[in-house]
Parts: structure tokens; sequence; C-alpha cells
């Protein structure tokens, strides 16, 4: 049968296809909407398979919470171009959203759960979405709490997931938005593992400008110092961003206890891609 420019068109609005592609799934399938967008899609799958070599730490850091259930997920692309994109930062708050409905138990769990929006696996509407955008998606973490969460995103690039005894939103969002400021890496010492304690005073001990100094008074100073770095590594003890004459301790009391606290940055730990488009062409050409 021949194929409209009307099917074409209708196709590529439904799947973001190209035209060339458009036409030729509705050729195969004999101008059948939902078979071409059927094999538009394992085509995209197909393509996308070869996608996940590549390197993925761009992306967004995104949340969601929902009755007293709270959630954030950092999901990864090749580049920040496709990360501003409207559909992968959709993508990326619907995948925090399931976090919250479906409670799985890791990524891969996530990947074999169901949308309820679209009924189809998370992995292949991930794979669609890959075939669409043409980058490599991943989904690297999450994290789930019950209780009284609290979260604040930073441009998608740093996020702060809080779960607290009792829900406070002005004093919860305050807190939220110092973490991912002052960057803590405990609630309180009593969280703080010896060992890290042990190791800064071993690396104060050894400071030349103490080499000189008695072995009492030299111990009095490490102790000093040690005791400042801990308390900046506190959440509880760090003065408060928005009023450094009280600490977050000073600033909570009487709201609520904080349960836990996670902070992540977009990417960390992660090898970034520093290829240019030259050299990105030169790399296709060879493969």
């Amino acid at each position: 049968m021949a194929i409209t420019a009307a099917q074409v068109k209708e196709l590529r609005e439904k799947t973001g296809a190209g035209i060339m592609d458009a036409k030729k799934a509705l050729t195969e399938t004999d101008g059948d909407m939902e078979k071409a967008m059927e094999f538009l899609r394992q085509k995209g799958i197909a393509s996308a398979d070869k996608k996940m070599s590549r390197i993925a730490a761009e992306g967004l850091v995104a949340s969601y919470i929902e009755d007293g259930v709270g959630a954030m997920i950092e999901v990864n692309c090749e580049t920040d171009f496709v990360a501003k994109n409207p559909e992968f930062k959709e993508l990326t708050e619907n995948l925090a959203k399931q976090v919250v409905k479906a409670n799985p138990a890791d990524v891969d769990a996530l990947l074999a759960s169901t949308c309820p929006c679209c009924n189809m696996k998370v992995e292949d509407k991930i794979k669609e979405k890959i075939a669409k955008i043409g980058e490599k998606i991943t989904v690297r973490r999450f994290i789930r709490v019950e209780g009284c969460p609290a979260t604040y995103i930073h441009n998608g690039k740093i996020g702060v997931l809080m779960n607290t005894d009792k829900a406070d939103e002005a004093v919860q969002k305050d807190v939220c938005l110092h973490i991912a400021s002052a960057a803590p890496e405990f609630i309180s010492r009593n969280e703080i593992p010896q060992a890290v304690i042990d190791e800064e005073t071993r690396i104060e001990m050894g400071k030349e400008d103490l080499a000189k100094k008695p072995e009492n008074i030299r111990a009095k100073i490490v102790e000093g110092r040690v005791n400042k770095l801990m308390a900046q590594k506190c959440l509880v003890e760090q003065p408060f961003i928005k009023n450094p004459d009280v600490t977050i301790a000073d600033y909570i009391n009487g709201h609520f206890a904080i349960k836990s606290f996670t902070r992540w940055v977009l990417g960390e730990g992660l090898e970034k891609r520093n290829d240019n488009f030259a050299e990105e062409v030169a790399n296709q050409m060879k493969g």
C-alpha cells in the first residue's frame, strides 16, 4: 500500500523518528501504526544496545515525595545538552516517582518493574528514549526513605534527601539547602568511625609546624584541630548557612530530629567524556 505523508508525520510525532525511518517502518508493516511503532521500538532497542559502551557521566538528579515516602535518583546521559532535554527531565522525574510507587530493591528491580502510565517495563521505556534521543541513558543509583522526608535539588546537579521524625516543611527545606551547600558527611559525632578520627590525628601529628613542640603541647593542639575538623564534618555542629551565629542543632531544636540524609553530586566518581565532535566523528568512522 502507498504510505502517505500524513502517516509519516503522525508516526514521527509519536516516536520522534526520522522521516526515512518512519517511512520504512510504515512500509514494512503495511501502514499499521501500532506495528510501525513496535518496529521502530525494536529498531531503537537494537541501536540502543550499541550505545551502551559510551561514557554517561552527565544527566540529572531528581526526587519525588508522596504520602511520607521520598525517593532520589540519579540518571546519567552522555552530554549536558541531552540533560537539558525536556523528555530526559520528564523521564528522570518519572523514574523517581516509580521508585516511590514500586519500592524496588535495587536498580535491576527498578528496570524490571512496569510503569503504570504506559504499561511498559522501565528498561524498555529507557531504551525507547535512547532510540529517540540518541544517547546512552543509565540509571546509576537511587535511595528511598519512609517517614517525614524532605528534599532539595540544585539545578539537577546536587541532590539532597533527608528524613526526620516529624514534619516541618519550612525548616526541613532550609536544612536540605544547607546540606547541599555545606556538604556534611555525618549527622553527629557518634556516626564518625574511629578510624577516621585516628587517621586525621595521625596526619595532624605529622605536620611540620608542630615538630618542635613539646609532646604534651603538641597533643593538645592536635586534639583541638581534630575536634574542629570533626565539627566541620557533622551536620548538627555546622553553622547554619542562613545564620552562622547558630548551629544546625540550634536551628532544628524543637522542630524535629534528623534520622538520615543523603547528598549526591551528579556524576561523582564517574569518568567524564572529553572527546570533541571531530574526534567523535573520527571514532565512529573507525568503528
